[in-house]
């Protein structure tokens, strides 16, 4: 059955607990029990000057045998609304809770509404590095190498350290 990656990412409130919380309810649409990296700690990337750390998580889930990259992207975007997410008014601003569809199995989508794999994906500290501690042999479509090997490979300034596995007391 094919995986779909969610990078989750928090840099407002109480972020480790947000995205516990946040994955909770992305197992609910999961039809398997799904993949939870740790939760870690990571620079802000493009974002306003001042942005304060983000707490990033990557979780895969298995969507029903039916499901489309579409319907998950709206399940997810009302994830973030519930959990208080407004629309953007900066490119890249502080925000409780962000929902990054990174790859869903081998589909490959170029819309408006929707690219994937993320095309930026394979550029991010802060999305390989949780991703490779689930999937480090995973191939996103379009690559060539495992995500293990894109991360031993980046070169970026972005700083990230480890906090603990989701849900530990550590990471709450």
């Amino acid at each position: 059955m094919a995986l779909a990656y969610i990078c989750l990412g928090s840099n407002l409130g109480e972020s480790p607990a947000t995205l516990n919380a946040a994955m909770d309810r992305l197992e609910t649409l999961s039809i398997q029990p799904s993949l939870r990296s740790s939760l870690w700690q990571s620079t802000p990337v493009d974002c306003p000057p001042g942005s304060p750390l983000f707490v990033n998580a990557v979780q895969a889930i298995t969507p029903a045998a039916d499901e489309t990259p579409e319907e998950l992207l709206r399940q997810l975007q009302a994830i973030e609304r519930d959990f208080g997410r407004q629309p953007k008014r900066v490119l890249n601003e502080s925000r409780l809770l962000d929902l990054d569809l990174v790859a869903f199995g081998q589909e490959t989508r170029s819309t408006p509404a929707l690219t994937l794999p993320h095309p930026r994906a394979h550029l991010r500290r802060f999305v390989l590095a949780p991703l490779a501690e689930i999937a480090p042999d995973l191939v996103l479509p379009g690559q060539v190498q495992t995500v293990a090997s894109l991360l031993a490979a980046l070169h970026s300034s972005e700083q990230v350290s480890r906090l603990g596995s989701a849900g530990d007391e550590r990471s709450r």
